[in-house]
């Protein structure tokens, strides 16, 4: 006869026959609670990203969100097949965001009025890459979205990769 240990558990394994009996301990409930809450937890929905992404802005300086007036922030599952093929994505996964407007710098006052600037995250790419890499999710959409408003302020992507090499 051998036995096996587990955190949940005593747990005895009979001979060959592999029958395991569980009794559940005090020591267990730990563990077992986060099981529990392991088995009940969900993917955060569109409502549950958009409402981390305001909290996010919430946060940052006044003087930056006094610059974003009037824009914005829209979350989406995928990005349309319009904007993929605008893009030339080879996949509905490559884009975590996406600015869509003109940046400041680039208006005019006489301009002929236009719709307002909007960023997009894209939960579903957001949550596949956070599954793959070792960040929090919260990093994560905050780091797209001030990307996605650095475009609003008129940076490119080359921009805003000098400034974040310079930063490190």
């Amino acid at each position: 006869m051998h036995i096996l240990r587990s955190p949940f558990s005593r747990c005895t394994s009979i001979g060959a026959s592999h029958r395991t009996q569980f009794q559940i301990g005090k020591a267990a409930e730990p563990a077992l609670k986060a099981f529990t809450m392991w088995t009940s937890l969900k993917a955060p929905t569109l409502a549950d990203i958009e409402a981390m992404a305001h909290d996010i802005f919430a946060r940052l300086p006044a003087r930056f969100r006094d610059l974003c007036e009037g824009l914005i922030i829209h979350v989406d599952d995928f990005p349309t097949d319009e904007v993929l093929d605008e893009l030339d994505a080879a996949s509905e996964f490559d884009l975590l965001g996406l600015f869509q407007g003109t940046g400041l710098p680039h208006q005019g006052h006489g301009d002929i009025p236009r719709l307002p600037n909007m960023v997009w995250l894209y939960r579903r790419p957001i949550l596949d890459y956070w599954a793959e890499h070792d960040e929090a999710l919260g990093n994560i959409v905050r780091h797209v979205l001030i990307h996605e408003i650095g475009h609003h302020f008129g940076l490119s992507d080359d921009d805003m990769e000098a400034i974040e090499a310079g930063a490190e």
